[in-house]
């Protein structure tokens, strides 16, 4: 590419990716990765398109290890999941979001919680499509420390049923986390051991 950075890469990968209950995947979907390069590591910026251009992820690596903010599109170009890492580690505030309605319409707030170190501390936030609170959450260094939530209608539940409904979460969340993650892990920048195209 005339005038890009040294090291800079852009190929088409194919990644056999498990469907995730809100981003809707091809089975073996063919992505464009432009991403950097420094002493055989991915290093610098990094996207991950469909053929079309349309962007699915952007994010950054600090010599092979995921830092900074990770953004998720679907297909249709909805931003559905923010993923913070420090030192290829989760840290800081995820943020999902529900699938918006139409191309104008920002999509609503599904979950928010806050991560250090690849585990639950702090805050759990997560609400229904319509914007209604669903639950709350309070995690001690990955333990469930307090659970609130309420029904669709917005009727409180008994904390037994909150508690049950905060396990159910946290899997169903690792698992989409562990989708997004599996489409960059199989989609990296192509570097040998000098950084530059092989």
């Amino acid at each position: 590419m005339v005038g890009a950075p040294p090291g800079l890469i852009r190929l088409a990968a194919v990644a056999a990716v498990a469907a995730a209950p809100q981003w809707t995947l091809a089975a073996t979907p063919v992505y464009v990765v432009t991403g950097n390069c420094r002493d055989g590591q991915p290093h610098g910026a990094y996207e991950l398109r469909m053929p079309d251009g349309t962007l699915r992820v952007a994010g950054a690596f600090t010599r092979g290890k995921r830092t900074g903010t990770f953004l998720f599109w679907s297909s249709s170009s909805v931003r559905i999941a923010l993923l913070p890492y420090d030192d290829d580690a989760m840290s800081g505030t995820v943020a999902l979001w529900y699938s918006a309605a139409g191309p104008t319409t920002e999509p609503r707030s599904k979950l928010e919680a806050v991560y250090a170190n690849g585990r639950l501390t702090g805050g759990a936030r997560s609400w229904y499509p319509d914007g209604r609170p669903r639950a709350e959450f309070r995690y001690d260094h990955g333990v469930l420390a307090e659970a609130r939530a309420w029904n669709a209608k917005g009727a409180p539940l008994p904390e037994t049923e909150a508690r049950a409904l905060a396990a159910r979460d946290l899997a169903a969340d690792e698992q989409f986390y562990n989708t997004l993650e599996a489409i960059v892990r199989d989609n990296p920048p192509q570097c040998d051991v000098n950084g530059r195209k092989p």
